[in-house]
């Protein structure tokens, strides 16, 4: 890995190539140019040498998504010193710890973020910025608090002549060098520092940047709806495009499927990059809708027009996610096996990808014309995977993968990270998933997850609920084992039975007949022995994984 360049010459090399051009937009608000980022980060690096921070010293960043929030990022990144980005959906007492554990000297703070935290729980930390503007929210530094009252005439005396591209000089970083803790937010309800370094950032982007950034216009725009302090949204929606040109939208508000709809129409990405929940409730309730009518029905069983239906059901499809998009990309979960299979059949641009943190995140993925329904792409060429099992195309085994992407290890944990990498350098991902002959993974679920049926078999809960996900008035499932007995726990979707006048009673009527309509599809040992409803919608990780841990 010795010939891999400096990530930070990528961060330098695309501002300095685009200048003048739009970089980063706060949907709805204010746009910074390549050059306005570059000023931005070189006045914070000001502020943290006035603090003393030094190459490798860690600072945090926690808030929603933001053009504010990217800068500190690439400052600190650019300055040599290691971010520790922060999810905005962690409470106070997670934000506290991860200060705390990760040693954090400064944090940069969103405005909705600065009411839940306490700055007496952190004593470690010097200073506290507010993201909007970046001022000084708490300082124990005396030379951070007059670096920042005097910011402008620092900024001038050392720029006499104003700032230009050719004054561009950070720090040149190499591959093994560490460039961020990333905190997971696991469904397992406990947070590891997983420590990437330089390489992992470039593996990804690089990646994107052949296989993605090939196909794409070369002043591309994009949507950032995932959260930026997870590797997902990270690397996909705001490294890749930063490093290649691209024209970033952040969606600075939380993500309903209104203003989502909202903003792919306004701003028509030229790439979408999403979770399944995201996908899955813009189909059901802005596609399906219009397109499940008798007539349409009738249509698709007709040969002689049956093809130009299916080129409107796909225009109206694309038109959802702003009808420029090269291909609708989703990670973090799988896909329900019923609107991925619509998307396929109607020629939907769609493709599923896999990683996790520990990869920053990608392991696999393939272009939407190479994409194979129910698997998860093949394995990036800088990453070696293979299924620990006898029989790979067949019976399902732990995913383990080595290669240019894989993290260093978890952050003051050296027995997590033992039970992870083994002495060959294979990272153990927990997830289980058979591979066809030519390289298609196709997940089965988590390790962790696994149920034992009475008799002994293997049940795989994702896949009972992917099913059951599908069906009437069901909006989301969560399969429980008690005793020897599977449990189907299910929120209804309760705008659907609001509109139709449901009872608890009909509900209850409807979930019985899908019970015996989805035993009929299943084997004895995973057959659902009840379903009971849930009155409030699951619990979720920020990438919309239900937190299986809490429900029993």
């Amino acid at each position: 890995m010795n010939d891999i360049p400096s990530f930070n010459s990528y961060i330098e090399s695309t501002i300095k190539d685009n200048w003048l051009l739009d970089a980063l937009t706060d949907y709805k608000g204010a746009t910074l140019q390549y050059h306005d980022v570059a000023r931005k980060i070189e006045k914070l690096h000001i502020m943290m040498q006035a603090a003393g921070i030094q190459k490798g010293d860690r600072i945090a960043v926690c808030g929603r998504n933001s053009a504010h929030w990217a800068v500190a990022f690439l400052a600190t990144l650019t300055y040599g010193a290691v971010i520790v980005p922060i999810l905005h959906e962690f409470n106070g007492e997670q934000i506290h710890n991860i200060v705390n554990h990760s040693e954090s000297r400064l944090l940069f703070v969103g405005d909705y973020v600065v009411n839940m935290i306490d700055e007496k729980q952190m004593p470690g930390l010097e200073g506290i910025f507010n993201l909007p503007d970046f001022s000084l929210y708490v300082s124990h530094n005396e030379q951070l608090t007059d670096a920042r009252e005097r910011l402008n005439e620092l900024f001038g005396r050392k720029y006499p002549n104003t700032f230009r591209r050719d004054n561009i000089h950070w720090h040149q970083d190499t591959a093994e060098e560490l460039c961020m803790i990333n905190y997971t937010s696991g469904t397992t309800g406990y947070s590891k520092g997983v420590m990437l370094p330089y390489r992992a950032l470039w593996g990804n982007v690089d990646f994107c940047q052949q296989k993605l950034g090939t196909k794409m216009p070369k002043f591309s725009r994009t949507l950032s709806i995932l959260p930026m302090a997870h590797m997902y949204g990270m690397a996909i929606e705001f490294l890749f495009p930063f490093c290649s040109g691209y024209h970033l939208f952040f969606l600075t508000r939380l993500p309903s499927p209104a203003v989502i709809a909202e903003a792919f129409k306004e701003v028509c990405p030229d790439v979408v990059v999403a979770v399944p929940l995201i996908i899955e409730k813009i189909i059901r309730k802005r596609v399906f809708p219009k397109i499940q009518t008798n007539a349409v029905k009738l249509m698709m069983q007709m040969p002689v027009v049956r093809d130009k239906v299916k080129q409107r059901i796909c225009q109206e499809v694309y038109a959802a996610f702003g009808g420029k998009a090269y291909e609708v990309i989703v990670g973090g979960a799988p896909l329900n096996q019923e609107i991925e299979q619509f998307l396929k059949n109607i020629d939907f641009p769609i493709t599923v990808g896999y990683g996790t943190t520990e990869c920053a995140p990608l392991i696999s993925y393939s272009d939407y014309h190479d994409f194979v329904p129910g698997s998860c792409g093949t394995p990036l060429p800088c990453m070696e995977v293979k299924i620990l099992s006898s029989n790979p195309e067949h019976v399902e085994g732990e995913i383990v993968t080595r290669g240019t992407n894989v993290m260093l290890g978890y952050y003051k944990n050296e027995e997590a990270t033992r039970q992870a990498i083994d002495e060959d350098g294979w990272y153990h991902t927990g997830d289980l998933a058979t591979m066809s002959a030519d390289g298609h993974i196709f997940i089965r679920g988590r390790l962790k997850n696994m149920l034992l049926g009475a008799n002994g078999q293997n049940v795989y809960p994702e896949e009972i609920e992917d099913k059951l996900n599908s069906m009437t008035m069901v909006s989301e499932s969560l399969i429980v084992q008690r005793g020897d007995k599977l449990v189907a726990l299910v929120y209804p979707d309760m705008d659907e039975a609001k509109s139709m006048g449901f009872t608890h009673d009909d509900l209850e009527n409807i979930m019985e007949e899908n019970r015996t309509e989805l035993n009929g599809s299943l084997p004895v040992y995973s057959k659902i022995q009840t379903i009971e409803l849930q009155e409030k919608e699951f619990m979720k990780t920020p990438k919309k994984s239900i937190k299986r841990y809490l429900y029993h």
